[in-house]
């Protein structure tokens, strides 16, 4: 994959329960974890989603940043495009004020083996860590199964913050279409 270019399964403008406070989502395509009961299962081919550059998406965030306070990165898997991702987040932290919350499979451990481990830490205020586990099934505090770890990168929030967020939200787009989002998103 170009470093420049990311594979998306989707971006949300405007949400106030990937993180904390109204921020924007960027949902990832592909993940080869293969966690069982994953919920965002349509997230995984890599084949699938759209290619965007990272200028673009950079580009669509400074259109909103002045009403959000961050980017929530989800998957599929974020650190397999590790590269493009990366040049997204510095951008972002060298460019503006908006902060990062990043969702991944990997764990903690397997993160700081990374090439890039240092470098994707500077850029992130808020990382959760480690492979859904529907034994340990939570879906509080952004938090999926209670295996999973949170890890604060800055002083920019605190675990107060996370309690805070709603588990789910019903949005209805401009063409008229309903998503539904969040760490417990409702079923019909």
């Amino acid at each position: 994959m170009n470093n420049k270019i990311l594979r998306i399964h989707e971006f949300l403008p405007y949400s106030r329960v990937n993180g904390p406070g109204v921020r924007a989502v960027l949902w990832l395509q592909g993940c080869s974890l293969g966690c069982p009961g994953c919920f965002n299962p349509q997230t995984h081919p890599f084949e699938q989603g759209q290619l965007r550059p990272v200028d673009d998406l950079f580009q669509s965030l400074m259109t909103l940043k002045n009403g959000i306070e961050g980017l929530t990165v989800s998957g599929g898997e974020p650190l397999q495009q590790a590269p493009p991702l990366l040049a997204l987040l510095q951008r972002l932290r060298q460019e503006t004020f908006l902060s990062v919350l990043l969702f991944t499979g990997f764990t903690w451990a397997e993160i700081q083996r990374m090439p890039h481990a240092a470098s994707l830490r500077a850029c992130i205020d808020v990382l959760i860590a480690g492979r859904y586990d529907a034994a340990q099934h939570l879906a509080r505090n952004l938090r999926g199964s209670a295996n999973k770890t949170t890890h604060f990168l800055s002083d920019r929030y605190t675990q107060a913050d996370l309690h805070a967020i709603p588990s789910a939200e019903v949005i209805i787009t401009a063409q008229g279409e309903v998503m539904v989002s969040g760490i417990d998103p409702l079923r019909w």
